[in-house]
């Protein structure tokens, strides 16, 4: 009996820390095509979270929801594969909350404004929606707890004298928690998304490679 169930818990593991790899590029690709193909986008104007705005909005939320799907399937890979060492217990909370975050992030849609979808207001809303508020916080907290998760990844990585991968922990739990620049915030936002999937695809590819 034991061994049949070791490689089906492997097998099972592989798929979820599979899944996990492949949320980011789901979400840069399916967003990159948006960005560039829908009428009136701009991404100096606009953060991505507007393609989840107007007739094609549905396409964007799918993605976050999906991606969203990606980051609990991670979770759910890092709880399986890390069994010891620092933030064996808290970084499959922190990654969860990352992926329920995305999730409540599509689902509660931010305004149309400055323009986008074409016909919107030519600024900003004079007093956010309800969901657009539920939006702004939820896609706050998660990636705030992927910050503090590169951070576990950080400490995690000095205890074991592996250098490269502290620093890169610690520069991407950095640039993920700037402080939001009112004049870039749609390129800041843009470049935080690049770097927290990157860090979630690189944990998901390090974890399956180990195992």
């Amino acid at each position: 009996m034991a061994t049949i169930a070791v490689p089906t818990v492997r097998s099972a593991s592989d798929r979820l820390l599979l899944a996990g790899a492949l949320a980011g590029p789901v979400f840069f690709t399916t967003t990159t095509v948006q960005a560039a193909t829908r009428d009136g986008f701009d991404i100096t104007r606009h953060p991505i979270s507007q393609l989840a705005t107007g007739g094609l909005g549905w396409i964007q939320i799918t993605t976050f929801v999906l991606t969203g799907l990606g980051g609990l399937a991670l979770a759910a890979g890092i709880k399986r594969t890390l069994t010891e060492g620092i933030g064996r217990r808290a970084l499959p909370i922190l990654v969860g909350i990352f992926g329920v975050g995305l999730i409540a992030a599509g689902l509660f849609t931010m305004d149309p404004e400055n323009g986008f979808p074409p016909g919107s207001p030519d600024g900003p809303v004079a007093r956010m929606s309800w969901h657009s508020v539920v939006h702004s916080v939820a896609a706050a907290v998660a990636f705030t707890a992927l910050a503090v998760a590169a951070i576990v990844l950080t400490v995690r990585s000095a205890r074991r004298r592996a250098v490269p991968a502290a620093v890169l922990n610690g520069a991407a739990a950095l640039v993920l928690l700037l402080p939001v620049s009112p004049e870039h915030m749609s390129v800041q936002i843009a470049v935080n998304g690049l770097v927290a999937f990157t860090w979630t695809t690189v944990v998901a590819l390090r974890l399956r490679r180990r195992g």
